[in-house]
């Protein structure tokens, strides 16, 4: 694996964002990190979202790439969702999904996993359905601006969902904890943040791009919620334990918290 220091940083850097479904979250047989990237965090949202207290109005996504299946569970328990990407071609590819257009990215595999883990076929016939209806708007934002949506003013946040986007932004823990504190200006006192990344990475390849990740560890981001004022209600990680040479992490951790009153 390609030292961190000669990587591309996933927001300054221009990447191929459909190369990264493809790589990490389609259902290829070449594509061996499923566990990992689809099974594992929709288990642990199915099982965390049917607990029934995280719910409202209002649920905002910072999630690396144009992945939607960590949103199927979500959208039963909030009316609205809004997505905020930082690359214009990520959005792009998102909205293609949303839209139903041709080439869009096949989604299908993640339904079906979601229907075999929630066990209501019923209610999961028109999944994909549920998510772009309750999708309200795709948003670039700007991670560096106070308000990363300026010029919008977004109303406070029930739930924030970030899967793997801290891994691939940050260029040392300070700036895990700086855009730690920048997400959790989004959200409401007492909301929920549920937070899903890689542990111990130094780098992931996208088609011939590397792209930085931090390294960190199980203290480390529980240290850091804590020190932003979070109480973690559910910790959970997985080891790896696939071989791929696209990237190097470790284990896999997905963590439900809470945002002190």
């Amino acid at each position: 694996m390609m030292a961190s220091s000669c990587c591309k940083f996933y927001h300054l850097h221009g990447f191929d964002s459909r190369q990264l479904l493809e790589d990490y979250f389609s259902d290829k047989p070449e594509m061996t990190l499923g566990d990992d990237s689809l099974i594992f965090p929709i288990e642990n949202l199915t099982k965390t979202f049917a607990q029934g207290h995280i719910k409202g109005d209002f649920l905002i996504d910072l999630s690396v790439g144009p992945m939607v299946h960590h949103l199927y569970s979500a959208c039963r328990f909030f009316k609205h969702i809004i997505v905020l990407k930082v690359s214009d071609r990520c959005i792009m590819e998102l909205k293609r999904w949303l839209d139903t257009r041709t080439g869009a990215f096949n989604w299908g595999h993640a339904s079906q996993l979601h229907e075999e883990i929630e066990g209501n076929c019923d209610e999961l016939q028109d999944k994909e359905g549920k998510v772009r209806s309750a999708v309200q708007h795709v948003v670039i934002c700007d991670l560096e601006k106070e308000n990363v949506t300026d010029p919008i003013v977004l109303p406070l946040a029930d739930c924030i969902i970030t899967a793997w986007l801290l891994d691939h932004i940050c260029r040392s823990q300070d700036d895990y904890i700086r855009y730690l504190k920048k997400f959790s200006k989004l959200l409401k006192p007492g909301g929920h943040l549920i937070l899903i990344g890689s542990l111990g990475k130094t780098c992931m390849t996208v088609g011939k791009d590397k792209i930085h990740a931090l390294t960190y560890d199980e203290h480390f981001v529980r240290k850091a919620l804590v020190g932003e004022g979070f109480v973690i209600d559910d910790c959970k990680v997985k080891k790896r334990t696939v071989v791929s040479d696209l990237t190097d992490y470790k284990a896999v951790i997905f963590i439900a918290a809470h945002k002190m009153m």
